[in-house]
């Protein structure tokens, strides 16, 4: 079953269950991607919706972050459970060790030395890696790899 049927799958359930936070939530993230599938005219594939379920959660940090500095606490909560049913549809997070270790790999294959090949082993790194790691931190590891 892929990714994309397993959403529908637990829309299914959500609706059946009358979770109402869940359901609001998974049909955030149907809409993201009929949307793209629409703007592209593409068939979503695993990858590509693991890239849309990486942004939307990426919106949901920046918005806990604004909220809790606002001081509306109750928004912040939503967004954070928000969150949390979508860190469901992302695979298994790689740690920095693994991050570390897949970057100064990518770096001896390329033959990347110093911060100027940041760009190429950076986009070599989002294939690899996408969904499997944040981006923030593989970013941080490519910097230390090409800096040492």
């Amino acid at each position: 079953m892929s990714l994309k049927e397993k959403i529908t799958e637990d829309m299914k359930s959500a609706m059946r269950a009358k979770d109402t936070e869940r359901l609001g939530t998974i049909r955030l993230l149907t809409a993201a991607m009929k949307q793209k599938e629409v703007d592209e005219r593409i068939e979503l594939d695993d990858v590509a919706v693991v890239a849309i379920v990486d942004k939307l959660i990426k919106q949901r940090k920046d918005s806990i972050e604004a909220f809790q500095k606002a001081d509306r606490q109750d928004l912040a909560d939503k967004e954070a459970s928000e969150m949390k049913v979508l860190e469901a549809y992302l695979p298994q997070r790689l740690g920095a060790e693994e991050i570390a270790a897949e970057v100064k790999a990518i770096v001896a294959e390329l033959g990347a030395k110093g911060p100027g090949d940041m760009g190429k082993v950076m986009g070599a790194v989002k294939s690899r890696l996408a969904g499997k790691a944040e981006m923030g931190q593989v970013s941080a590891a490519v910097k230390a790899a090409l800096a040492g």
